[in-house]
């Protein structure tokens, strides 16, 4: 990108003095990258609520199946669901984004390791690639968990 020179009356560039002042590019970058942020947000939480905790939670055969066949049958099932889908609501939360980024991510390095111990890695990417876009989140968010704490003392 390229910085633009934009003419403004004199009135409103009263600070330059010039008359003519650059344009913040990086403020229009800044908002497709927090418009990008925001998208990849929405994606992850839709896929994490209906792709990954939904046939959890019905208790789809596909995903009854995974479950016992690593020994934790309908309660595994029915948590790590309950989990996922607790976390896809919260990335929209916006004082929760960046904690809800980092459990998940724990979720999927449990996910990662179930799929190498019990499933000979057959999925095992998954869980992985789904840890970058998190990563991003909670990275990009982290300033919100200083709101986070500054609720959390108010309460208590």
């Amino acid at each position: 990108m390229s910085e633009t020179t934009v003419s403004v009356p004199a009135a409103a560039s009263a600070n330059s003095g010039t008359g003519t002042v650059v344009a913040e590019s990086a403020s229009a970058r800044g908002r497709r990258a927090r418009i990008a942020l925001r998208t990849i947000q929405v994606l992850l939480a839709l896929f994490y609520a209906f792709a990954s905790a939904l046939p959890k939670l019905i208790a789809h055969p596909t995903a009854a199946d995974a479950f016992a066949e690593i020994g934790w049958g309908n309660a595994g099932m029915y948590t790590i669901g309950a989990l996922e889908l607790a976390g896809a609501i919260a990335l929209l939360v916006p004082v929760l984004q960046s904690v809800a980024a980092v459990a998940l991510s724990g979720l999927m390095v449990g996910a990662f390791v179930v799929q190498v111990s019990y499933f000979d890695g057959e999925n095992a990417a998954t869980p992985l690639i789904l840890i970058i876009p998190l990563a991003l989140i909670a990275w990009a968010r982290r300033g919100q968990n200083a709101q986070l704490l500054r609720l959390l003392r108010r309460r208590s």
